[in-house]
Protein backbone atom coordinates (compact mmCIF):
# COMPACT_ATOMS: atom_id res chain seq x y z
CA UNK A 1 0.00 0.00 0.00
CA UNK A 2 1.43 3.29 -0.94
CA UNK A 3 0.67 6.33 0.61
CA UNK A 4 1.43 9.84 -1.09
CA UNK A 5 2.96 13.20 0.04
CA UNK A 6 0.14 14.84 -0.30
CA UNK A 7 -2.31 12.50 2.30
CA UNK A 8 0.42 12.65 4.73
CA UNK A 9 0.72 16.13 4.74
CA UNK A 10 -3.17 16.55 5.31
CA UNK A 11 -3.28 14.43 8.06
CA UNK A 12 -0.50 15.61 9.88
CA UNK A 13 -2.36 19.48 9.42
CA UNK A 14 -5.78 17.78 10.78
CA UNK A 15 -3.96 16.84 13.48
CA UNK A 16 -1.71 19.20 14.71
CA UNK A 17 -4.79 21.72 14.53
CA UNK A 18 -6.79 19.37 16.97
CA UNK A 19 -3.60 20.18 19.07
CA UNK A 20 -3.25 23.88 18.58
CA UNK A 21 -7.41 24.39 19.54
CA UNK A 22 -8.18 22.82 22.44
CA UNK A 23 -11.74 22.37 23.43
CA UNK A 24 -13.53 24.88 25.75
CA UNK A 25 -15.11 23.73 28.64
CA UNK A 26 -17.89 26.24 30.48
CA UNK A 27 -17.85 25.08 34.16
CA UNK A 28 -20.99 23.34 35.29
CA UNK A 29 -23.11 25.77 37.77
CA UNK A 30 -23.30 24.23 41.19
CA UNK A 31 -26.97 23.97 42.20
CA UNK A 32 -28.33 26.40 44.55
CA UNK A 33 -30.11 24.04 46.51
CA UNK A 34 -28.69 20.97 47.78
CA UNK A 35 -31.77 19.04 47.90
CA UNK A 36 -34.99 20.14 47.40
CA UNK A 37 -36.32 22.39 44.31
CA UNK A 38 -35.41 26.34 44.71
CA UNK A 39 -38.77 28.07 45.08
CA UNK A 40 -39.58 31.73 45.78
CA UNK A 41 -42.28 31.78 48.38
CA UNK A 42 -44.28 34.74 50.00
CA UNK A 43 -44.37 33.33 53.71
CA UNK A 44 -42.11 30.46 55.83
CA UNK A 45 -43.76 29.05 58.35
CA UNK A 46 -41.20 27.44 60.80
CA UNK A 47 -39.88 25.88 57.80
CA UNK A 48 -42.32 23.02 57.84
CA UNK A 49 -44.21 24.61 55.05
CA UNK A 50 -44.10 28.32 52.72
CA UNK A 51 -46.94 29.45 51.28
CA UNK A 52 -47.49 30.74 47.70
CA UNK A 53 -44.21 29.37 46.06
CA UNK A 54 -43.85 29.41 42.48
CA UNK A 55 -40.53 28.34 40.72
CA UNK A 56 -37.79 31.22 40.11
CA UNK A 57 -38.65 33.21 36.67
CA UNK A 58 -34.88 32.79 35.32
CA UNK A 59 -32.55 29.80 36.57
CA UNK A 60 -30.38 31.11 39.53
CA UNK A 61 -26.60 30.34 39.04
CA UNK A 62 -25.39 31.52 42.63
CA UNK A 63 -27.15 31.71 45.92
CA UNK A 64 -27.08 35.15 45.71
CA UNK A 65 -28.57 35.77 42.43
CA UNK A 66 -31.25 33.19 43.54
CA UNK A 67 -32.03 35.58 46.16
CA UNK A 68 -31.87 38.55 43.86
CA UNK A 69 -34.49 36.97 41.67
CA UNK A 70 -36.66 36.43 44.35
CA UNK A 71 -36.47 39.53 46.26
CA UNK A 72 -37.26 41.11 42.49
CA UNK A 73 -40.34 39.80 42.19
CA UNK A 74 -41.06 40.16 46.58
CA UNK A 75 -40.56 36.58 47.67
CA UNK A 76 -38.00 34.59 49.55
CA UNK A 77 -35.59 32.69 48.17
CA UNK A 78 -36.45 28.76 49.20
CA UNK A 79 -35.35 25.03 48.98
CA UNK A 80 -38.20 22.90 49.43
CA UNK A 81 -38.07 19.04 49.32
CA UNK A 82 -42.01 18.72 48.41
CA UNK A 83 -43.39 21.66 46.51
CA UNK A 84 -47.19 20.42 46.30
CA UNK A 85 -49.92 23.08 44.59
CA UNK A 86 -47.72 26.23 45.31
CA UNK A 87 -46.94 25.14 48.47
CA UNK A 88 -43.62 24.22 49.92
CA UNK A 89 -43.70 21.58 52.57
CA UNK A 90 -40.10 20.96 54.46
CA UNK A 91 -38.27 23.98 53.41
CA UNK A 92 -34.83 25.19 53.97
CA UNK A 93 -32.61 28.59 53.06
CA UNK A 94 -30.44 27.83 50.35
CA UNK A 95 -26.84 27.28 51.57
Amino acid sequence: MRISFSTIFALSGLFASAIAHPAFLVERQLPVCSSGSPLCCDVDVLGVADLDCITPPASPTSVSDFNSICAGIGKIDMCCLLPILEQGIICSEPA
